[in-house]
């Protein structure tokens, strides 16, 4: 991050705290709307160019605060369109975010956390260890990057119109600071984002479910993995904590809560771990007749881990096996897989990292 710290930084305040902030310099509440448009919808940092605000508020905030936005250390530019950016968090430490380029749309992959203390099997964020939460301002600081270093879309609109929190670390871990963020991507007077084109994706921090069903209506995606117990334990540890009927249960509630939203189940595709047809049965009575769909991702290596993806025909009969049981299944395309930009296979760089081996206290801890 830049910026001079003992300014405040506006990047990533609620508009709440903003006019509060505002209030405190002698000004309108209302002045906190023209600022957040200007930051966000026109990527200014300038405040002496925010020309709609009196002379007297811009020395006001020149003096007293900044937009301090995160680093670029590098970019990397798949050949299928993929792009991946390294952003500083400080210390020698960088996470990654990744923009997949569409023609109908423009979905940015962010990150939420430094490394993440799940400790998944077949994730190499999770392979790196913890080392802390991003802040609101670095989280929100990808999507201001992103937009601003692309270009926009033919109809004039800004070139991210889908973000995700599949990127590194566990959101609702970081509770705190995304529920700030994902109203600022909502918000008409910054990006303005439908409900439906914002996506947290949790392992399955089912007290945290409940609570982002009060505070925030956002797409819903669960990281399963595995139709039983016995195998969650072993793939996703936050299992032990929260075992599948307790999850399902909290995804039910998160549906029904927004009207009956479908929820998106990921299901990451192991060869001789998680995909024979036994298992797509096993799933299929989870979830069928709920407001489910699923998502199958062929697994994507990285150095160290053991498992490998299985073949396109096993998957395309996973596949096909659920959707004769009438459940709505799509196969995620893998992009940005020759730059490391796949899915699972966002590493950053995590140092003094904290690994962890998935006691019931650790994961307490982790998600608290």
């Amino acid at each position: 991050m830049t910026g001079s710290s003992d300014k405040v930084n506006l990047l990533g305040l609620p508009k709440a705290a903003l006019e509060q902030f505002i209030v405190g310099l002698d000004e309108k509440p209302f002045r906190a709307r023209q600022i957040l448009k200007w930051i966000y919808q026109r990527g200014m940092l300038d405040f002496s160019a925010m020309t709609d605000l009196s002379k007297s508020l811009r020395e006001k905030l020149q003096a007293s605060a900044c937009v301090d936005l995160p680093v670029e250390e590098a970019r990397q530019d798949s050949a299928d369109g993929t792009i991946k950016w390294l952003f500083s968090s400080g210390s020698g430490q960088a996470v990654e975010t990744v923009f997949i380029p569409e023609t109908a749309r423009g979905t940015l992959c962010i990150s939420s956390q430094v490394g993440c203390a799940l400790d998944c099997a077949f994730c190499a964020t999770g392979a790196q260890g913890f080392n802390r939460n991003l802040t609101a301002a670095e989280i929100i600081g990808q999507v201001w990057h992103a937009n601003q270093q692309l270009p926009r879309r033919s109809n004039g609109a800004a070139a991210v119109t889908n973000v995700v929190f599949m990127g590194m670390g566990e959101p609702l871990a970081n509770y705190r600071n995304l529920v700030p963020v994902l109203k600022l991507l909502l918000s008409d007077w910054t990006y303005g984002l439908s409900r439906r084109r914002v996506t947290v994706s949790t392992s399955g921090i089912v007290p945290h479910i409940d609570k982002l069903a009060d505070d925030c209506n956002v797409a819903l995606a669960v990281s399963l993995h595995a139709p039983n117990d016995r195998l969650r334990n072993r793939l996703v540890p936050i299992n032990k904590l929260h075992p599948i009927e307790t999850l399902l249960d909290a995804c039910w509630r998160y549906a029904k809560k927004h009207s009956n939203r479908f929820i998106t189940f990921e299901y990451v595709m192991l060869r001789d771990v998680n995909d024979s047809l036994q298992q797509a049965d096993e799933l299929a009575a989870l979830l069928r007749g709920k407001p489910a769909k699923v998502n199958l991702i062929p697994f994507n290596k990285f150095a160290g881990n053991e498992f490998s993806c299985s073949s396109k025909d096993t998957i395309r009969r996973f596949q096909d096996r659920l959707r004769e049981q009438d459940l709505v299944t799509t196969t995620r395309k893998a992009r940005g897989d020759d730059i490391d930009a796949a899915c699972g296979q966002l590493a950053g760089k995590v140092r003094d990292r904290v690994r962890v081996k998935m006691s019931e206290k650790k994961m307490r801890m982790a998600t608290a």
